[in-house]
């Protein structure tokens, strides 16, 4: 298995209502015929599903699929676009969580979660740069 995340899926509860709030951020869906409401990103692909197709496709109860324990990291390319990012959340329904700070490890982030509690880290990392389109990588790109 090579080291790559293709598709994200976030098993959600309103469509409706989790689609308004991506769209809010300004994020561009993307055609999608098969009831998943999708937004390409750099290199992968974030869908939203209903949790009970979701849980159906997997062959679980939808209690099953509980709220794991994981954030959903936005890197962006200044420190004051930490704050800005967080502010946007909140404008389109989500709740901050931790609004931007200094970090321990000589970077600034924050924390937001979607209408159904999906948590975001929003982060301005001085050590790993993203490159000009936006891509990330642990260590930057030198």
């Amino acid at each position: 298995m090579q080291q790559r995340i293709s598709l994200i899926t976030l098993g959600t509860r309103d469509m409706s209502t989790m689609g308004a709030f991506y769209d809010a951020l300004g994020w561009a869906r993307v055609d999608s015929p098969d009831e998943v409401i999708a937004y390409d990103l750099i290199g992968q692909t974030l869908g939203l599903y209903s949790i009970e197709k979701l849980a159906e496709d997997i062959g679980v109860d939808v209690a099953t699929l509980g709220h794991g324990a994981m954030t959903l990291g936005h890197n962006v390319h200044e420190k004051a676009d930490v704050a800005a990012v967080l502010d946007a959340a909140k404008a389109a329904g989500g709740r901050v969580l931790k609004p931007a700070a200094d970090v321990f490890w000589g970077g600034h982030h924050g924390y937001f979660h979607d209408p159904e509690g999906h948590i975001w880290e929003v982060a301005h990392n001085p050590v790993s740069t993203l490159r000009e389109d936006g891509a990330f990588r642990w260590n930057g790109f030198g």
